[in-house]
């Protein structure tokens, strides 16, 4: 029976209402589906929906100008205990794996400074790092959010690790999904299945990358490893098994998008477009295979029903406990959610569109940190395009991030909140460092993004300077504070004309360097010189 991931013949009356109004994805295969608690995969957070209205516009000030930081609220996700008591019986069932001891057994190599250059004409950044040639081009996944270890320890070392970079990817080519809309979206037929796992909707994964030295040959390396995000859950035999991360958010978002991350402490805190933040714990990253050896199919622990259970990493088309064996798309590595934070207001930004409303729940499209201000602040943003009736270029605000481990009491944004200046909207990240505001915003695969600065004056949001040009597909932004770099990365690839075909206003050829995709930093001081 091929893995199904939405609407199946077996689901009852409940469990279809159930998703209807939801529009979320069920777990892999009949017996996985918890028919007694369907809560337990209804994924989080959810916040409260409405009808999309103009109507909001009248909290619409000016580019720039302030915006109501109560919109900005959030709630512990009403599912955090139970989603506790789920992942305290994975952690039984699988073996964990520190964040060192996953770096260490890093399996995929990137080339500092190599030739692809998605700058063309703008300044080549300080540093460069090219992922392998399958990541560079894939179609599945699409990278995203970026944060690291800066932002995770004020000495910047993770237990003896240091120089270590994080970026998210969405799963962004998924031929069921994008064949068949809601509510129908994602069944694989057996021959998608075997001729492409991209069928299946694999959610959101995470990729650790360090710059070290090999110990074998002393020389300078930089390399990385993907951990999949997951959502637990107990099935149809109560045992708890895991599914990837899924959401209702097609055609713009296709799931969860991921688009900021922020790594403080022992959490990652990924964006839930739509909805809020899920959190996830560095201490709780589950390894699948322990010896390192795929072909293996290493012995795992047991539920709590004492069944022995083992592991299979080299199937790619599974995800969870299937016949009392362990499967993850393939990945080795694990990480499930262990909380989420949800909007208070209501939701009402209009599906399909990227254009925003001015107030009510705004839009988590993009958050980093700032360690630059007291306390430590989680900035989010959202990315918008303004249109008529919503003429919003989208909001930012920040949060006190160490209130967000409470999860016990609401978290409202603090201080500061405000509409961003950019005139036809567009921004993909944005991070703050002693009082400058760092904007990417995008221009399409035929020109450079725009790198903006800006400050605050009488509450205002205003250009300090020209935009630096900066790469094509510019996204998520991180600020490293021991090297002074703020780090971004592309998300074109080549092959595509709706991703990066050829360069009508250079005359690049389709499939020429120029759109694959890299990690890269610029010098904060390099870029608060320039005009």
């Amino acid at each position: 029976m091929p893995t199904r991931r939405i609407r199946r013949a077996w689901l009852t009356a409940a469990a279809t209402a159930s998703l209807a109004f939801t529009g979320l994805a069920a777990p892999a295969q009949a017996e996985d589906l918890p028919p007694t608690a369907p809560q337990s995969w209804i994924q989080e957070p959810r916040t409260t929906e409405a009808a999309a209205s103009p109507f909001t516009t009248r909290a619409w000030t000016e580019p720039g100008g302030a915006a109501s930081p109560g919109d900005f609220t959030m709630s512990p996700g009403a599912l955090n205990a139970e989603t506790t008591t789920r992942v305290n019986r994975l952690d039984a069932v699988l073996p964990k794996s520190g964040v060192q001891n996953l770096l260490i057994g890093a399996n995929r190599t990137i080339q500092p400074g190599c030739s692809r250059d998605p700058f063309g004409t703008a300044p080549d950044p300080d540093i460069k790092y090219c992922l392998q040639n399958d990541d560079s081009v894939s179609q599945e996944w699409v990278p995203q959010g970026m944060t690291g270890v800066s932002d995770a320890k004020i000495d910047e070392v993770w237990g003896s690790a240091g120089d270590i970079q994080l970026f998210a990817s969405y799963d962004g080519w998924d031929p069921g999904r994008e064949n068949d809309p809601l509510p129908t979206a994602g069944d694989c037929t057996t021959a998608e299945l075997e001729a492409n796992d991209a069928c299946n909707q694999k959610g959101v994964r995470i990729t650790f990358v360090q710059s070290r030295t090999n110990p074998a040959t002393g020389s300078p390396e930089v390399k990385y490893r993907h951990v999949l995000l997951g959502w637990t859950y107990v099935n149809s035999a109560d045992h708890v098994s895991f599914d990837g991360l899924h959401a209702a958010e097609y055609p713009i978002q296709k799931g969860v998008h991921a688009g900021g991350i922020v790594w403080y402490g022992n959490y990652l805190y990924v964006a839930d477009t739509r909805n809020g933040l899920r959190v996830f714990d560095m201490r709780t990253i589950m390894d699948l295979d322990p010896d390192g050896d795929p072909k293996t199919h290493d012995a795992m622990g047991s539920d709590t029903d004492g069944v022995k259970t083992t592991a299979n990493v080299e199937d790619k088309t599974k995800v969870g406990r299937h016949d009392n064996v362990w499967y993850s798309f393939g990945y080795r590595y694990v990480m499930p959610q262990v909380a989420a934070w949800k909007f208070k207001a209501t939701q009402s930004n209009p599906q399909g569109s990227y254009a925003c409303v001015s107030t009510g729940a705004p839009k988590a499209s993009y958050i980093s940190l700032d360690r630059s201000t007291t306390p430590d602040r989680l900035l989010m943003g959202e990315y918008c395009r303004p249109e008529s009736g919503y003429p919003s270029t989208g909001r930012i605000a920040s949060y006190p991030v160490a209130a967000l481990e409470g999860r016990s009491a609401d978290v409202p944004a603090e201080g500061w909140a405000n509409y961003l200046p950019l005139a036809n909207g567009g921004a993909q990240g944005a991070a703050a460092q002693d009082g400058t505001l760092y904007v990417n915003e995008s221009k399409g695969t035929d020109e450079p993004g725009n790198l903006w600065r800006y400050t605050w004056d009488g509450g205002r949001l205003v250009a300090h300077g020209q935009p630096v040009k900066t790469a094509r597909g510019a996204e998520d932004l991180y600020v490293e504070r021991g090297t002074g770099r703020l780090w971004s990365l592309s998300e074109h690839r080549p092959g595509q004309a709706s991703d990066c075909g050829a360069n009508r206003a250079t005359g690049d050829p389709a499939g020429t360097d120029y759109c694959q995709r890299v990690l890269y930093g610029h010098k904060l001081s390099w870029l608060d010189s320039q005009p």
